[in-house]
């Protein structure tokens, strides 16, 4: 049964060896120089107009914008205007299995310990027995509504069903918050982040699971849960870990006469660290979870200091928006508009189920005891929204040729479409009734970064003057900056000044500082505290 996903992990595994074994040598590099050279922007120019239309129409309906490649995929489709006809979910299986786990890492990448730590226990209960209660309610809740419509699906199929949309997207939700230049107060918005992170691979768990009771029931059992869940997922979390922290020293030791290459050894790592762990070096009792790796590991090298960490997270942060625009695009391909009329009525029954029955009871049962408030809690079990890895997840079945699959694969499609729509429509003013919203502060883009290089031990860090400081409407060089502080830039509004000595500071000016480690440490006492992530 697992054969397919084995083989897979074990060619993503051979894959990231030859690219970390290859990447060290020249001639690899003279080939990715020239490639790179005959590859045009022309594809670039041409997307534009289509990502600014999409963008805009996606703004002001309220929706992410990925949500609108759904639409493009399904018109290009063979019952579309394109008639391209893809009808394989195999491939589709492979492919979306690629993407999730680059747009995994690169959540992981993104993710900072130091937003999250405060949140990380009910997040991570959120994520793991708020997945599993998810997917139990949805499950029985769909086997229940069948049976008032008279149709007999068993209770596995149903909770395979249940499995599939049990993980959200909390992208969506902050794209569209994004767009109205809003963002959330408290500790809402780690919370959110890390539990949309870090549920996709319990999710994945749970759907191949299911799909092993469904498939092999001599074989596996419901009970058999109990230590399959823990050791995949531990073993998951483990080598995320070690492969994170291996990665972040072989990034300071190596030198590479091409910077290129860095990012060449960055996507090794990402296959490096779902292969293996899906692997599991060939033994069963060693396999852990792919996906739950990439996030881990993602993790551990986005908050670690090393050689091109920053170009890194760019890198990244481009490859996943490329994944998700192929996930999407290509799952859109695959739905057809005519199976999806005859699943319509199914898709919003279960969707019901799931925004207002399911979602709301796991949520107010995960977050007993927790410090936030009920308003907080109404808001969480409200922004539940799915996104594209339930879609991709309905591949499975598909590809194990599990009994009604396709069916299945269109109510799921519905359910994301109709959870994206409506409580997308929604959020915006379901949080200002809840008064959780507040303005979002956005930063111009910096015109100058500081990228490590491995040539120096210094950093570029921006402090922000916070209203009533002392230091207002000084000038710089009687700030008392300690030695070898050096105010490369000052933010101020949406523009940026270069400095000088008799240059005044500014409430909310934002002051680009460039020194060693232990100077910065010091300019802190003198500036105050650095500019907070948003």
């Amino acid at each position: 049964m697992e054969k397919l996903a084995f083989n897979l992990s074990i060619f993503l595994t051979v894959v990231a060896v030859l690219i970390l074994a290859g990447a060290a040598s020249s001639k690899l590099a003279a080939i990715i120089s020239r490639c790179s050279q005959r590859v045009s922007t022309a594809p670039l120019h041409t997307a534009k107009p289509l990502s600014y239309i999409l963008s805009r129409v996606a703004s002001w309906i309220n929706v992410p914008v990925l949500v609108m490649f759904l639409g493009v995929g399904m018109l290009a489709g063979s019952e579309g205007f394109g008639g391209i006809r893809y009808d394989d979910p195999f491939s589709a299986n492979i492919i979306g299995t690629v993407a999730m786990a680059f747009i995994l890492y690169s959540g992981g990448y993104d993710t900072s310990w130091k937003s999250v730590k405060s949140v990380i226990g009910y997040g991570s209960i959120l994520s793991s027995v708020g997945v599993l209660l998810t997917a139990a309610a949805v499950g029985f809740g769909t086997y229940g509504f069948f049976r008032l419509l008279g149709m007999d699906y068993p209770l596995s199929w149903c909770l395979l069903l249940g499995s599939i949309v049990s993980s959200t997207d909390a992208a969506a939700v902050f794209a569209i918050l994004r767009s109205k230049s809003v963002s959330l107060k408290g500790k809402l918005q780690p919370l959110l982040e890390y539990e949309s992170g870090s549920n996709d691979p319990m999710a994945t768990f749970l759907t191949l699971f299911m799909i092993d009771v469904i498939t092999r029931p001599e074989v596996t059992s419901y009970w058999s849960i109990l230590w399959t869940f823990p050791l995949r997922m531990g073993i998951g979390i483990l080598l995320g870990i070690v492969i994170g922290k291996l990665a972040t020293k072989f990034f300071n030791i190596i030198d590479f006469d091409y910077d290129g290459l860095y990012y060449v050894v960055g996507i090794g790592v990402v296959l490096l660290a779902y292969g293996a762990s899906d692997w599991g070096f060939g033994t069963e009792y060693l396999r852990g979870n792919g996906f739950m790796a990439a996030y881990v590991c993602g993790m551990v090298m986005g908050n670690s200091k090393f050689t091109y960490q920053h170009g890194l997270g760019r890198f990244h942060d481009g490859i996943g928006w490329l994944m998700q625009v192929t996930l999407f695009g290509m799952l859109g391909l695959l739905v057809s508009p005519h199976g999806l009329l005859k699943a319509l009525w199914f898709g919003l029954g279960i969707s019901l189920i799931m925004m207002f029955v399911a979602r709301p009871l796991v949520v107010f049962l995960c977050m007993i005891g927790s410090k936030f408030t009920m308003k907080e809690r109404t808001f969480v079990s409200w922004v539940g929204l799915r996104g594209g890895a339930p879609i991709m997840l309905a591949t499975f079945p598909l590809m194990y040729k599990v009994e009604n699959s396709a069916v299945m694969f269109n109510i799921v499609f519905l359910i994301v479409l109709t959870s994206v729509v409506f409580q997308g429509k929604t959020l915006m003013p379901f949080a200002k009734l809840l008064g959780l919203d507040k303005p979002l502060k956005v930063s111009p883009r910096v015109p100058l970064e500081f990228e490590n290089t491995g040539t120096m031990s210094g950093d570029m860090r921006e402090f922000e003057i916070l209203p009533g400081s002392p230091l207002i409407d000084k000038k710089l060089s009687q700030l008392g900056l300690p030695k070898g502080a050096l105010v490369l830039l000052i933010r101020r509004g949406d523009n940026f000044v270069v400095p000088h000595g008799s240059t005044l500071v500014h409430e909310a000016d934002g002051l680009m500082v460039l020194a060693e480690p232990e100077v910065l440490d010091e300019t802190v006492k003198v500036l105050g505290q650095e500019e907070p992530e948003e």
